[in-house]
This record gives structure tokens, sequence and C-alpha cells, in this order.
């Protein structure tokens, strides 16, 4: 799912060379070049891009088809709602407990009384940033760090988190449950592999509908939250691969490899760091990201699945780019946000729509 980056994330890896495939022309995209600012420090000044590890694919023939605005919606239910928005703020249902934490989405004023908001079990104080830290306070009752939760069928940990995330991000049911159909109804065996795959909820829902899983994240912290988990839902035995590693590094060694997948989710955060200091910048690396993720999705692909949170931009961005991206593969590109209906204390009520994310996403003809 969104208020992104929530953690350590995969970056670009070191400049490798690698074979480019005969299937396109490849061209060199133009330097990068950095605006002119006001006199700063070295340390104040942020680096030029690294250049591409390889070339970007320049691709041929038509256009998929393409649906927009998509407008995917998550509803509440018994463990998971959404309960009220308004003043910078939302109160979350999350299993047992309340939740209340910064959304800067919220522009509108509170449904709800303060009485309501006042009984939450948890509230995130400090930093509002997307990327700031802070501390959970507990105003009824001290609270362990996890709590357990289920969605779609699949047990995991809540988690309070010094990034006011709280270990999963149920906007995300939308793609999830779309993923799930498709691998049940598949037929055939289903390859999925996780990009910035975070603790694991999506990786656990592929692999219990039927898929081989390869989940990578640059973070030791998430891929150990992501096993555990994995043996909390009692799913030790299901494939899954879970790779802590620089997610652009292992994409390049897939393309190398020839390895093929059937359906890739890719989460990025807007910049992160991988485990041997790559650094990620969304806007610099995100075309070569999903060039090489075309190049590893098989012949029977399913579908390659784009989300982007806390970016300053609009969904048709991302759009023309997978559209371009998948120039000659055929199906659609269907793109728009990722929204949370509210729907009040008791979960019935339908109430204002909450963005929280764009998204695009290629489905096969």
């Amino acid at each position: 799912m969104k208020d992104r980056p929530r953690r350590p994330k995969s970056g670009p890896a070191a400049p490798v060379k690698a074979r480019t495939p005969s299937s396109a022309q490849a061209y060199r995209p133009p330097a990068t070049k950095t605006p002119a600012s006001k006199p700063a420090s070295s340390k104040e000044t942020r680096p030029a891009p690294e250049l591409p590890s390889r070339a970007l694919l320049r691709r041929e023939g038509a256009k998929p088809a393409e649906r927009l605005p998509v407008i995917l919606e998550t509803a509440g239910s018994d463990q998971y709602r959404l309960i009220d928005s308004g003043a910078g703020e939302k109160l979350e249902q999350y299993g047992p407990y309340r939740i209340v934490r910064p959304e800067a989405q919220a522009l509108w004023q509170r449904s709800l009384p303060d009485s309501i908001w006042d009984k939450a079990d948890a509230l995130f104080t400090g930093d509002t940033d997307e990327d700031g830290m802070g501390r959970w306070k507990f105003p009824r009752a001290a609270l362990g760090e996890t709590w357990p939760m289920q969605l779609l069928g699949v047990d995991f940990h809540g988690r309070f988190t010094a990034f006011r995330h709280v270990g999963v991000f149920p906007e995300q049911l939308a793609h999830w449950s779309w993923m799930k159909e498709k691998v049940e109804t598949a037929g055939r065996p289903v390859k999925v592999l996780n990009l910035f795959g975070y603790t694991g909820v999506a990786s656990l829902v592929a692999a219990s509908a039927g898929a081989e899983v390869t989940h990578v994240d640059a973070s030791k912290k998430a891929i150990g939250w992501a096993r555990e988990n994995q043996t909390l839902g009692r799913m030790d035995k299901l494939p899954i691969r879970w790779i802590c590693e620089d997610a652009m590094k292992f994409i390049q060694r897939e393309e190398r490899r020839g390895s093929k997948y059937d359906i890739i989710l890719t989460d990025p955060p807007k910049f992160g760091r991988g485990p041997n200091g790559e650094v990620w910048h969304l806007f610099d690396h995100l075309p070569l990201m999903l060039d090489i993720c075309r190049e590893i999705l098989s012949p029977k692909a399913i579908g390659l699945v784009l989300t982007a949170y806390s970016i300053r931009a609009s969904f048709y961005s991302i759009h023309e780019l997978m559209r371009e991206t998948m120039r000659g593969a055929g199906g659609t590109v269907e793109s728009g946000e990722l929204v949370i209906r509210e729907s009040g204390t008791d979960g019935k009520e339908a109430g204002r729509a909450l963005s929280t994310s764009l998204f695009s996403r290629w489905i096969s003809a």
C-alpha cells in the first residue's frame, strides 16, 4: 500500500555490463541534469544519479490497450477498517486496536466527534513527514510491539514501528485479491516475484493461493518479520524464497540468468538504500526497473503491478511509462489510485474515500 517510504529498501546496483536482448533496439538515456540551486556544502548537495547498469531498451510495437482512471477501493472488514479521517489524521481499526496516525491527504474535517477519537488505543507522535521517526503513545494501556491479524485468510503480526507504519498496508488488498484470483484460476503453476516485499503479507497470500514465490527486500529486519509471519500462519512448508538483497541487483542477475516470472509485484519507495549503500531514487531509476521487469516476465505472463507512494506525480506519468515499457506485449494497462473507504465505528457506514497511492497495472490479454 500510504505514507511511504517505511523502511530501508533496495536501490540500484553498481554498474554491470549485461547482454542486451536482441528483441529490441538499445539506447542510452540522456544524462540527468541537476537543477541550479543556491550555494551549499557538498553534504547538502544531492549527488547525480548513478548511471544505469545497462541501457534501457527502445520498445517497438503497439502500446497495450488502456483503462483509466481506475479507482481500486478497499472497504472495511472485521480485521481492518478506516473509521474516520480529517484534520491531517486518520482513525483506523487494526484487529483489536484503534490507532490514530498522521495522514496528509485528509484535508477535510473529521466526521466523528472527539470523544470517539479520544478512545484510540495508540497514536503516533513526532515527525509527521513520511520519512520521519517518532514514537507511539498508548493512552489507555501499555501495548506490546505486535498483535495478531488476518487478511485474505493469512495470519500475520501487526507491528508498531518507528516510522508510523504497522506492518501492513491494507489498501494493497485490491492488488492482493486480484493476484489471489489469478493464481487460483491459472490452471498451471504460477511464479510470483514480490519486489520491495516488506513484511511478506503479499507473498504469503500468493503462496497460500498456490504460487511459487520469490520475496525480495533489502532490509534484514523486514525479512525477519516476514519469516515470523510465515511461522505465525503455519505456512513454513509453502514455497517461498526469502531474499535479503538490493532489488535492482537481484532483477539484473535474474535477467542474465534467463529467469522468468508470471506475476511481478513491485512497490518501490521514492528514496531508499540497499544493504551495501546502493541509492534508489524513484524518478531516476524506475524506468530501468520496469524495463528489466518486462524482460523477466514469462511468455505466459499474467501481470506486472506497480504501486507508488508519497510522490508528487500524476498516475498518468506512471501509466504512460508502463504502456511504453509494455509495447508489443498486448494486454491492457490500467492505472489510477488506491483508496480506502471510511466505514464508521460499526463498519457499516459508507463515508469518504481516502486516497493512499498511485498504481499502474499491466494485465495480459
